[in-house]
C-alpha cells in the first residue's frame, strides 16, 4: 500500500484504478501472478488504506530522504559547506470536518469574518541547495506557527552545512538551538533590529551581538554573530544578514550577501512538488488528517526520487542539477493505454528490506488491496 500511496503522488492527475493498473503492469507483465486480478475500486483502495497511518510514510521519508549532493556537484556546496535552505508553505485540503477542525482554516482578512477558503495544512522543511532534495520536514496545524515547527527538523541538520533562512525564521532562541547542531547560519534579519558595532572588519562587515526579547538593556550577554550589510542594484533599502562565520577570511562579506540567493532554491522545489507533481492548484486528496499527512510526506518522496535521479544525470554530464535538465511533469504523466515495465519496488531496495515497520505495514495493507554590493 505505501507503494501505491506513493504511485498516487507520481502520477497526481490519474484515478486511484489507473494508478493501480500503472503500478502493476511490470509484475503482470513478469508473468508473477498467482491467480487472476482485477483493478479494485476507489473504495476498496481506500479502505485498504486507511488503517495504514501517518507512521510508515513518515519512517521512510527519515531514511531515505537525506542530501544526496556529492563534493564535485556543482552548486551545492560553498568553501566546503554543504548549502541548505529552510522555509514553509501551505498545503490546500478538502474541506471536511475533520480537516478542518484538525489543520484549520486561513482566516478572513478583515473583522467579523469567519474563516474561509480551503482548509490548509503548514509544514516546514529542509532543502539542500544545488540539487533541490528534501531532507528534513515537520507538519501541522495552520495556525502553529513555521518557527514551531522548524524546531522539529533542525534535528536533520549536521556539521558542516551552512543553513540559509529569511526574516521570518530570526529568533535568539531558535538562532541558538540551529547554531548547536553544529552547523553555521546565515539568516536574514529586519532592517529595525537593533545590533551594536562591537568590532569593524576589513571586509565591511563587523561583529556584533543578539539578545532576548526579554533582556532589551543587555544586561545578559548577547550571542556573538557577524552582520553583512549590503544593496542590490535596482532595489531600494538595505539586507541585512546574521551568520555565525565570524572571520572574514573563512567567508568574505561580499561572498556572503551573493550566497544568500540561494535560498530560492527552495521556492523552486516547492514549485517543483507543487505545480509540477502536484498540477495546477494542487488540493490534496485526503478527506482525513491522517491521509493528508501521508500523501504529503508521499509528494517529499516521489520528489526527492526524481532528484535524485536528476542529481546522478547532471554528475555524469557535469551539468549543475538545479536547472531542469528533467522535467518532473513530463516524466511522470504516461499516456492512455500505457503499459511500464519493470517491478516496483526493486527486491534490493534497501530502505524496504530493513524497516520492519514499513514491511509489516505493506503486507497487511496487501492483503486487503542580480549581484550585491556592501553598504
Amino acid at each position: 500500500m505505501v507503494c501505491f500511496l506513493l504511485a498516487m503522488c507520481l502520477f497526481c492527475g490519474q484515478s486511484c484504478e489507473e494508478v493501480a493498473r500503472l503500478l502493476t503492469a511490470g509484475v503482470r507483465d513478469a508473468r508473477r501472478w498467482r491467480t487472476p486480478w482485477v483493478v479494485p475500486s476507489t473504495a476498496a483502495i481506500w479502505k485498504a488504506g486507511s488503517g495504514l497511518g501517518v507512521a510508515p510514510l513518515r519512517e521512510l521519508f527519515v531514511r531515505v530522504c537525506r542530501p544526496v549532493a556529492a563534493p564535485d556537484t556543482r552548486g551545492a556546496f560553498c568553501r566546503g559547506w554543504r548549502l541548505t535552505a529552510i522555509d514553509g508553505t501551505t498545503f490546500d485540503l478538502p474541506g471536511t470536518k475533520a480537516n478542518v477542525e484538525v489543520f484549520g482554516r486561513p482566516p478572513c482578512s478583515g473583522r467579523g469574518g469567519q474563516d474561509v477558503g480551503y482548509p490548509q495544512l503548514c509544514t516546514v522543511g529542509l532543502v539542500e541547495c544545488g540539487t533541490r532534495a528534501a531532507f528534513g520536514a515537520a507538519i501541522g496545524a495552520l495556525c502553529t506557527g513555521e518557527r514551531t515547527l522548524a524546531r522539529a527538523v533542525l534535528a536533520s541538520l549536521r556539521p558542516g552545512m551552512l543553513l540559509l533562512a529569511g526574516r521570518g525564521f530570526y529568533g535568539v532562541d531558535l538562532w541558538r538551538a540551529a547554531a548547536a547542531t553544529g552547523a553555521d547560519l546565515l539568516w536574514r534579519v529586519r532592517k529595525n533590529l537593533v545590533l551594536p558595532v562591537v568590532g569593524q572588519l576589513p571586509d565591511g562587515s563587523y561583529l556584533t551581538g543578539i539578545f532576548d526579547h526579554s533582556d532589551i538593556h543587555h544586561t545578559r550577554r548577547g550571542v556573538p554573530v557577524r552582520a553583512v550589510e549590503y544593496t542590490i542594484a535596482g532595489r531600494e533599502g538595505a539586507y541585512r544578514l546574521l551568520t555565525t562565520i565570524l572571520g572574514p577570511e573563512a567567508a568574505p562579506a561580499a561572498e556572503l550577501a551573493a550566497l544568500y540567493a540561494q535560498r530560492w532554491e527552495f521556492e523552486s522545489a516547492l514549485d517543483e512538488i507543487k505545480t509540477r507533481l502536484g498540477g495546477a492548484h494542487l488540493v490534496l486528496r485526503s478527506q482525513h488528517p491522517d491521509g493528508a499527512e501521508r500523501e504529503l510526506y508521499g509528494f517529499l518522496l516521489s520528489h526527492h526520487a526524481i532528484r535524485h535521479l536528476m542529481h546522478q544525470a547532471a554528475r555524469q554530464t557535469g551539468r549543475d542539477p538545479g536547472p531542469d535538465l528533467l522535467h518532473p511533469l513530463t516524466a511522470r504523466r504516461a499516456p492512455p493505454g500505457h503499459r511500464p515495465g519493470g517491478v516496483f519496488p526493486p527486491a534490493d531496495s534497501p530502505a524496504w528490506s530493513k524497516s520492519p515497520t514499513l514491511n509489516s505495514w505493506n503486507a497487511s495493507c496487501h492483503d486487503d488491496a542580480t549581484g550585491p554590493t556592501l553598504a
